[in-house]
């Protein structure tokens, strides 16, 4: 029988979705997922893995990528850049399109501007699905940066505020892109980082610049008929050789968040094998896919009916994620970007 948005629903309790981060980035609760389950804290991982174990990451940095202002009608708008399409070169004043989410009562048309942040004049090009393309009058990025705001994801109540400009980038960000967090990055502190080094486990990144899409809620009831949004990525030749070089050696590849995940397992279907390279990937990882390279995957709770439950389950096997989950809510687990983790070990036979 095809899968449906049926079999991956949960009942999960409005209070256990984390509204703000613990005082301590490694204060997190780490759900073992193992027979049996086991309670932890993230500060175990270095208990928890083995010496010539490889860490893969995502260094993506979240833009200031949400907007406010108005129409040149007087309408209220809001806007969420998705990504920078053109111009972001080193001439601060050329002109660069983005594509961007725009909430408005009324749709605005193509030609007609939008004022933001009482400091930005956008020009609309065009509809492109259910995105605009708006033309910045200089460098997007360096825009944004200087006038956006950091977009928390729409469960989270509260606007971001200056704990968030810190705990929802994480410590290793560099590489500009993304509208989300990748959020299981969001536990390392560097103390924990240098646990894990004297442990033995080496680190590698990826890039892989999240997009708005990843807040969409899947739409149709077989979800087989689900097309993924599309993002960045860049996967460089050093992590391709760290994780060669982690498999000649015997370790095992522990990728840090689902962005990751994407990114490596894009490029492995892509060739057949890891290479490096850049693209967009829409990969959708469902039950019954066959995974390539990650041995281990250290991931946050998701979100009921998401794409990335989808990908979890198909890591772990369906059966041991319903379990996992009851677990956790039993255990009063914290969920989403700003909650607990699981550590998850691959299942060859999952379904």
């Amino acid at each position: 029988m095809p899968l449906t948005l049926d079999d991956f629903d949960y009942p999960l309790p409005p209070e256990l979705i984390a509204q703000a981060p613990l005082a301590q980035r490694s204060a997190s609760r780490l759900l073992v997922v193992d027979t049996p389950l086991r309670d932890a804290h993230i500060t175990d991982l270095p208990g928890l893995l083995r010496a010539g174990d490889l860490l893969v990451m995502n260094d993506t940095r979240v833009l200031h990528a949400r907007l406010y202002g108005q129409k040149d009608s007087g309408g209220q708008v809001e806007v969420l850049v998705e990504r920078p399409l053109s111009g972001n070169g080193t001439d601060p004043h050329a002109e660069t399109d983005v594509l961007a989410q725009v909430r408005a009562s009324k749709s605005p048309k193509p030609g007609s501007r939008i004022r933001l942040e009482d400091a930005l004049e956008v020009e609309v090009i065009e509809r492109v699905g259910e995105f605009y393309r708006l033309r910045f009058a200089g460098n997007a990025v360096d825009l944004l940066e200087a006038h956006g705001r950091l977009p928390l994801p729409p469960y989270i109540e509260h606007a971001a505020g200056e704990a968030d400009e810190t705990r929802y980038q994480t410590v290793f960000a560099r590489e500009k892109g993304s509208v989300a967090a990748p959020t299981a990055g969001l536990h390392f502190d560097e103390t924990l980082l240098a646990g894990l080094k004297d442990k033995g486990v080496d680190v590698a990144y990826v890039t892989l610049h999240v997009g708005a899409g990843t807040f969409q809620p899947v739409r149709v009831h077989n979800i087989a008929e689900h097309r993924m949004h599309s993002e960045r990525y860049i996967l460089s030749q050093a992590t391709v050789d760290a994780i060669a070089q982690t498999r000649a050696r015997g370790g095992r590849i522990v990728v840090i968040g689902t962005t990751t995940m994407r990114t490596l397992e894009s490029v492995a279907r892509k060739y057949g094998e890891l290479r490096a390279d850049s693209g967009e990937t829409d990969i959708f990882i469902t039950p019954g896919f066959q995974f390539k390279v990650a041995d281990l995957l250290l991931t946050n709770f998701h979100l009921p009916k998401s794409t990335l439950l989808m990908l979890v389950s198909a890591f772990a096997g369906s059966e041991t994620i319903r379990a996992a989950y009851a677990h956790a809510i039993e255990q009063k687990y914290r969920f989403f970007s700003y909650g607990d983790a699981m550590l998850l070990t691959r299942n060859p036979d999952a379904v």
